[in-house]
C-alpha cells in the first residue's frame, strides 16, 4: 500500500469539490489582520494541490508552498499556468514539515486542512520548532485540525466518494491515538478499472496539547477557534504569534 496522496493526486480535486476554499481564505486573511502585523510573504505547509495558495496569491500575498508529496506538487504546478498577469506564482518546494527549510523568513504560516493531524507527537515538535526558524518574531501562525472527537467518531466507518471517472473507497480504524485510512483507488481503463491503494494516517491531537506544545517551540497568546468553516465537522483553529 502507497503512501498519503501518491495516486489519489490525480484525482483530488475532483473528490473535495465541496472544501469551502474561499471561506477557508478568508477565516485565514482575517486571522492575518488580528495579528496586528502587516502580511505580505506567507508560507503554505501542507499545500496539497495549491487551492488555498492560489486564493491567497490572488490576494496578493507572496506564498512559499511546501507538501511532501512531489505527486500532490506536480498538480499544483500546472495551476500556474493559469493565474492571471500581474499575480506572483507560488514558489513550490517538496519538503516534510518536520525538515522545513526555507531560504528566508515569513510574516505569517498556516497549515490548512487538518495537515499537522498527519504528524505524530514527535514530528509535530520538530516542525513547530522548524517553523519557529522561518515564521519571523511577531509573525503569526494559523492552523486547523480536525478534533480528538471528531476523529474518534470515524473508527469503524466506510465511505465512498466518486466522481465520473473516479470511485474512491476507504476504511477508518482507530488504533490507540492513529486514526488509519486504507484507501482503495478505482478507474477505468477501457471496458476495465484499474486498483491502486494508500494508507493515510491521522493523528489525535488535543487543543490543549497543541497550544502547550506551541508555547514550547517560542510561540505565545495561543488561541483556539471552534466557529470557522466546517466547524460542524469537527474542524478546530489554532493561531499563535512568534515570540519577538
Amino acid at each position: 500500500m502507497s503512501v498519503p496522496y501518491g495516486p489519489l493526486a490525480a484525482r483530488y480535486d475532483e473528490l473535495t469539490g465541496d472544501v469551502p476554499y474561499e471561506a477557508l481564505t478568508d477565516w485565514y486573511e482575517t486571522a492575518f489582520a488580528r495579528s496586528g502585523r502587516a502580511v505580505h510573504t506567507v508560507l503554505d505547509l501542507c499545500c496539497g494541490t495549491g487551492a488555498l495558495s492560489l486564493l491567497l496569491a490572488r490576494r496578493g500575498y507572496e506564498l512559499i508552498a511546501v507538501d511532501a508529496s512531489a505527486e500532490m506538487l506536480s498538480v499544483f504546478q500546472q495551476k500556474l499556468f493559469s493565474l492571471p498577469e500581474g499575480v506572483t506564482p507560488p514558489m513550490l518546494l517538496c519538503q516534510r514539515a518536520e525538515e522545513l527549510d526555507l531560504y528566508d523568513t515569513v510574516d505569517a504560516a498556516v497549515c490548512c486542512l487538518d495537515g499537522f493531524n498527519y504528524l505524530p507527537p514527535e514530528a509535530l515538535t520538530a516542525a513547530l520548532e522548524r517553523l519557529r526558524l522561518f515564521v519571523s518574531p511577531g509573525g503569526v501562525l494559523c492552523f486547523d485540525v480536525l478534533s480528538p472527537e471528531r476523529l474518534r467518531s470515524l473508527d469503524g466507518q466506510c465511505f465512498v466518494d466518486e466522481s465520473e471517472d473516479v470511485l474512491c473507497l476507504w476504511r477508518a480504524e482507530l488504533e490507540g491515538d492513529a486514526l488509519h485510512y486504507g484507501m482503495d483507488i478505482f478507474r477505468p481503463r477501457g471496458q476495465l478499472w484499474t486498483r491502486e491503494q494508500e494508507e493515510h494516517v491521522e493523528y489525535l491531537h488535543a487543543p490543549d496539547d497543541l497550544c502547550a506544545a506551541l508555547e514550547r517551540s517560542g510561540f505565545h497568546s495561543a488561541e483556539v477557534c471552534r466557529t470557522g468553516p466546517q466547524a460542524e465537522q469537527g474542524r478546530l483553529f489554532i493561531t499563535a504569534i512568534r515570540e519577538e
